[in-house]
Order: structure tokens, then sequence, then C-alpha cells
């Protein structure tokens, strides 16, 4: 373990870290907004305030095992110095910005986690992953998009056949309501997983200083901070992927968001539950794809979705070599 940090340094890093998970509420946003202001139920202005809320709130609800994995589940707690930490960051944060400046909606959860692998394998090889906690994670990057799929397209074929003695306008006035319901609670779920990502990053900073004592735990101002960055990023929104997620995939009507919501919402409550760090963004994309597949195969338009498909793909080692050529290049200037 290193020498320790002085003061201005650990709150310059810790800082580093909820610049992170305040982009992660920027480039996210769409995640928790792009189906309920797609089908014009609010107004974008209205809807990131109603996201960002139950963002905020989300550590109520949940426990901090995502926070645990990402904290000593991904590489060896015992090799994390300050150095890593940053240079992990970096690669996450660059990879973020990239893929939001075009409008991709690619995984901060996976470029945190991949920055976090080329970081630790910059300074410690391949012995400084955690393989267990690795492969659990990797898994989540097929399963999750296809449990938000099959759950969506189960939902919506349900309430299809529920409500088939309804009008049209009866059946669209409901779930204008119900959406409010879907929204507010796929929010807490990506509140829920995604910010305990970086409460984990904090978390084991404060326990390479040995500021944490002997055991590794959350501090509660850790979970409040990054609550409230998470919030406050998602307020700023993220425009552009509000696009691709809202109407380039597919087209949606306020039954079809909901079911997209609620069987991403589920998801999310799953494998936080079961502390594993999934992608919001790829839940909410396959939830999106079920819907449209519901109703025909040629409603989705795959093209796009094949395109944010190689961006999951690629998330992971890209950000992981961004990071290792900063872990390299912070090694050559210190």
């Amino acid at each position: 373990m290193d020498a320790h940090l002085g003061l201005p340094l650990l709150v310059g890093f810790i800082a580093v870290a909820v610049l992170f998970d305040f982009l992660n509420g920027l480039h996210d946003a769409a995640n928790s907004i792009a189906t309920i202001v797609s089908t014009r139920v609010l107004r974008p202005q209205y809807a990131v305030f109603w996201a960002a809320f139950f963002n905020s709130i989300a550590f109520l609800v949940f426990g901090l095992h995502v926070a645990q994995t990402i904290g000593t589940g991904i590489i060896a707690p015992e090799i994390v110095d300050w150095k890593v930490i940053v240079t992990a960051l970096g690669g996450a944060i660059s990879w973020n910005l990239i893929t939001w400046w075009a409008g991709i909606p690619s995984s901060s959860s996976h470029a945190l986690i991949g920055g976090l692998v080329g970081a630790g394998m910059a300074k410690a090889g391949l012995g400084a992953i955690v393989w267990w906690g690795l492969g659990k994670t990797a898994a989540a990057i097929v399963l999750s998009p296809l449990t938000g799929f099959v759950l969506a397209l189960g939902l919506v074929l349900a309430v299809s056949w529920s409500f088939r003695r309804f009008t049209p306008l009866s059946v669209d006035s409901s779930f204008r309501v119900l959406q409010f319901v879907s929204a507010a609670l796929y929010s807490l779920g990506h509140g829920g997983n995604d910010a305990q990502k970086v409460m984990g990053i904090i978390a084991v900073l404060l326990y390479s200083q040995g500021l944490l004592g002997k055991e590794f735990y959350v501090p509660f101002w850790v979970v409040l901070t990054c609550q409230a960055a998470m919030g406050l990023g998602t307020l700023f929104g993220g425009w552009r992927i509000v696009h691709t997620m809202g109407s380039k995939i597919t087209r949606l009507t306020p039954m079809q968001g909901f079911c997209a919501e609620t069987g991403g919402a589920i998801t999310l409550f799953l494998a936080t539950y079961l502390g594993i760090p999934v992608s919001t963004t790829h839940t909410i994309s396959g939830a999106i794809v079920g819907v449209g597949a519901a109703r025909r195969v040629s409603a989705v338009r795959w093209n796009i979705a094949s395109n944010i498909l190689v961006a999951w793909l690629i998330t992971v080692p890209a950000s992981a070599l961004i990071s290792v050529a900063c872990y390299l290049f912070a090694t050559a200037i210190s």
C-alpha cells in the first residue's frame, strides 16, 4: 500500500470520483426519462426533475451490495492506491464523454469497470483481477438486456391481452398516469445501482489510505454525496442520448413505455439486491427492443440496435485501454 496522501490530494481525488458520478447521471439520464419523454407524458424539463428526485433517494430503498462488489470484487483492494483510482476514473470519464458527444448509449457502469481492470492490470498484471466478481459482471452484460427484453415483452403481451376490450383512448389515458409510477421505479433502480459504483470507488480509496480501519465499509457521507451527484447529473439531462433511446430504436406508446420501464426496473431491483453492477443503459435498451418486437419485428430499427450492441461490446476494453494509457502516463510523470 502506498504512502498516505495529504488531505488536499485526497479531497481532490474524491472530487474526481464525484465528477464521474455527476457525469454518470448526465450520461444515463436518458435511461430514466427517454420513454416518458418520447411518449409525451412529461416534457423533458419536468421529466428530469422527476427522475432526479428518485435517483437521489434510492439509498433509502436499497442496501450497499453493489458498492461492496465494486470496492472489493473487481480488482484486489490491497493493490488499490490513488493512482489506480484516478486513472481508472480517467479511462471511464474519457469514454463517457466520447460516447455522450456521439449520442451513443454506452454503459457508464462498464466504462468504470473497464477503467478499474485496466488500471489494476497496469499496476499488478492479471493477478490484480478478482475473477469471480468480473465474471458475474461480464455475465450481466448479456443477462441484463436479455432479462429486460423478456420481461418487457411478456408485460406488453399480458397488458395488451388484459386491455383488449378497452378503447385505445382509455388505454392511452390509463397508462399516461401509470407511466409516472414506472418511471419513478426505473429511476429508483438507476440511482440504486449506478450511484453505488462510485460509493465503492470512494470507499476503497479511503480504505487504501487506512481511513476505514481494518474492515471495508461505505461511510454514510459517501452515500449521501454520491446520490446527490447522481441526481444533479440527471437534472442536466442527456438530450442526445434521449433522442436515440426514446425514438430511434422504436416508437413508443404510453402503454409500451410503461412496460419497458417496469421490465427494466424489475431487472435493476433484482441486480441491485444481488450486488451485481449492471448497466442501466443495457437494461432499458433491451426492454425497449422487447416492446417494439412485441408489436412486430420490423418495428425495431435493428441497424440502430446493432450499433448500440457494438458500443456495449467495446466499452470495457476501450475504457480499459484508456486507463492503461493514463496509468502509464501518471507513472512516467510521478
